[in-house]
């Protein structure tokens, strides 16, 4: 359910007058436009928990649970508090057929707008704004003072993430040496979430699918992780996607 807007608020997401260098400066989108959105199912609810007490989160499963909609939600509420340490949102994947990524034309800003979509349209259902030119502002701010940024794997080497919430999406399509490479690139005041589905990944060589359990095996062990499984229970997207989810379970089909 989306918050009421109080009266006197303008309809205005980010406040009149604002350069591009004052809005890298401070914090400018109105919270009071972002939704009020609760957990839907147990292992949601325990995914806000965790956030809540400022963990790292391992959020893995099953399809249409919500596992990347619920990190992104709490992560742009984080940053957008200015109270908050966190200044921006960083969400890393690997664009699996890919990793030559970096054979294509332009920066890596240019290459990672080919994935951007499915997160804009997320963030665009987190927000109440009366129409779509008023979310395009929004969303164009957001990108213009970093608020949400994006990166690949093929560009981490090297960059240290300080007072930021990274965000490891599809990370059952990252070897081990390419998750090493992330959870070593957190800085200070910062926050990792990895979300994905460990049996469903596109990587073909069983070397590097087994890392991906080694890489978890870690995790368990260190106290500022909590891993959480979600499973056909929490499917949210559709009916549809929940009764594919469960027969293909049932019938242990993993193309």
């Amino acid at each position: 359910m989306a918050r009421k807007k109080s009266a006197g608020i303008s309809t205005n997401p980010v406040p009149a007058g604002m350069s591009t260098r004052k809005m890298k400066r401070k914090k400018p989108i109105n919270s009071d436009y972002i939704k009020d959105i609760k957990p839907l199912t147990e292992n949601q609810g325990k995914f806000f928990e965790a956030y809540k007490e400022d963990k790292n989160v391992v959020a893995y499963g099953v399809a249409g649970t919500g596992k990347t909609f619920i990190a992104l939600y709490n992560a742009i509420q984080d940053v957008l508090d200015s109270k908050s340490v966190y200044e921006k949102v960083c969400i890393v994947r690997s664009l699996v057929s890919t990793r030559e990524i970096g054979f294509l034309p332009g920066d890596h800003e240019d290459k990672s707008y080919l994935y951007q979509i499915p997160y804009k349209n997320m963030v665009k259902y987190m927000f109440q704004l009366p129409d779509d030119a008023s979310f395009e502002m929004l969303y164009s701010n957001l990108m213009a003072q970093d608020t949400v940024d994006f990166w690949s794997t093929s560009f981490i080497r090297g960059t240290t993430f300080d007072n930021t919430i990274i965000l490891v999406d599809e990370f059952e399509n990252l070897n081990f040496h390419e998750l090493d490479s992330i959870i070593t690139r957190v800085g200070e005041n910062s926050k990792i979430i990895f979300c994905g589905d460990a049996t469903q990944s596109d990587l073909k060589n069983t070397q590097e699918r087994n890392g991906i359990f080694s890489f978890m095996e870690i995790l368990k062990n260190m106290p500022s992780f909590d891993i959480i499984e979600f499973n056909a229970g929490d499917i949210c997207r559709s009916g549809l996607v929940k009764e594919y989810i469960i027969a293909k379970l049932e019938l242990q089909i993993d193309m």
